[in-house]
């Protein structure tokens, strides 16, 4: 039923291993080896291993690229603290992806009408400044969306009642919805050209508002105890405080809302696809995996919190999903268990430049070519998306030969981008 990982067209390369980076606090372990490694991305790692709390060292993916406080495709285990901004704001964010019954010869040769279809089944987007009117939230909430909401809906309230902050903003009507920037839905098709389904996003808004609030809190109760960071952002809260428990529910239950967002849009896309194709089913290959997020686990004796910021969980046989960008392919990948990583890997290709300076050096007509074949969006609103703009996967996956295997390689032929 799986496929062998010397059919799965990754340029086979010895395990390229880590480097190990000496700093005045904790070691930084990282896996990349022939990928881009920002100078500004290893200084804010620097600042992030000076932290007293730190278990052992902090791990690298090769996907790194410099983020806000802590920085994105990083690993960082803690004892006795939590960083807010290290989590970040989309907290949950993540992928999942399930495989059909269905064929590349099963595809319409045209793939506009799919891709519609699917553009009609998930809001996506966002229009007004997120007000009224919005195309990105629902108007009219379908039933399992209000079913699904009914259970998160209890915590939710708690939250807010001690914190109203927290709740002036959209909740409920993001959920199953897809947002914007680098979140997608995509139609793919494995090296045996069996169709998948695949979708990115997490918690949404409401995500947003929580990371954001606690990472002003954690700031705010930095300055009350005159603590000095050289970070800011690295504010941190800590464990046994009142505020740690306020974070840590709120940070739990924003990663419930983000699975349960890709659970719903995932049976969206599935029976937007049921109306627009041949009969099918869907097989037991599936992943719902979080890649901005932080867990109890246990490494190297100890019971440590693991914030995984741009990055997977890959312990001993578990399945994750590593995207590239538009136009690249992806991975289904089974990871290894490496303990040196914690046992973690990266959670895509990583930029490797910002929004602002693809939108500066790429044109739409680049975009077109490097999306020539893919049915999606193709104008200077997406230019910040295009190909071009993120390390090459393939670097990336060799890279990180060590942590995970693959076990399938996707190749995009639908992509909806909000």
């Amino acid at each position: 039923m799986e496929t062998n990982t010397a059919d799965t067209n990754v340029t086979l390369k010895a395990p390229a291993g880590h480097v190990t980076l000496e700093t005045a606090g904790a070691p930084i372990k990282a896996w990349t080896q022939g990928v881009p490694f920002e100078a500004e991305a290893e200084a804010q790692l620097r600042r992030v291993a000076s932290l007293p709390f730190l278990h052992k060292w902090v791990a690298v993916m090769p996907d790194v690229h410099a983020g806000i406080g802590a920085t994105v495709g990083s690993v960082i285990a803690t004892k006795g603290a939590i960083i807010p901004a290290a989590v970040g704001v989309d907290i949950g964010c993540g992928m999942i992806a399930t495989r059909t019954t269905l064929r590349a010869s099963d595809l319409p040769d045209n793939l506009h009408g799919l891709r519609c279809a699917i553009e009609a089944a998930v809001p996506h987007g966002r229009t007004d400044n997120g007000g009224p009117g919005d195309r990105g939230a629902w108007h009219d909430l379908p039933e399992d969306v209000v079913s699904a909401w009914t259970e998160l809906e209890p915590d939710y309230t708690a939250l807010t009642d001690k914190f109203p902050k927290l709740g002036r903003g959209t909740s409920v009507h993001h959920l199953g919805t897809l947002g914007t920037g680098n979140h997608f839905i995509e139609v793919c098709l494995d090296e045996s050209e069996q169709v998948w389904f695949m979708l990115h996003s997490g918690s949404r808004g409401v995500g947003n508002r929580f990371g954001s609030f606690f990472i002003e809190l954690a700031k705010r109760d930095m300055r009350t105890w005159m603590v000095n960071l050289p970070d800011d952002n690295l504010a941190y809260l800590p464990e046994g405080t009142e505020h740690f428990g306020d974070y840590w529910r709120a940070v739990s239950w924003a990663q419930k809302f983000a699975a349960k967002n890709r659970e719903l849009m995932m049976k969206a896309v599935v029976h937007a696809a049921r109306k627009s194709l041949p009969a099918f089913e869907l097989t037991d290959m599936a992943v719902n995996c979080h890649h901005n997020y932080v867990a109890r686990e246990f490494h190297y004796g100890a019971n440590v919190l693991v914030t995984r910021k741009g990055a997977v969980r890959a312990a001993e046989g578990d399945l994750g999903i590593i995207p590239g960008s538009m136009g690249a392919k992806s991975f289904i990948v089974r990871g290894k268990g490496n303990r040196e990583s914690f046992c973690s890997c990266s959670h895509g290709a990583g930029r490797k430049m910002s929004r602002t300076a693809a939108k500066k050096v790429f044109t739409v007509q680049d975009h077109e070519e490097a999306t020539r074949g893919i049915e999606c969006r193709k104008d200077a609103d997406v230019i910040d998306e295009t190909p071009a703009a993120y390390k090459s996967i393939d670097d990336v996956m060799n890279a990180q030969r060590e942590l995970v295997d693959v076990v399938h390689t996707l190749r995009q032929v639908v992509c909806v981008k909000g």
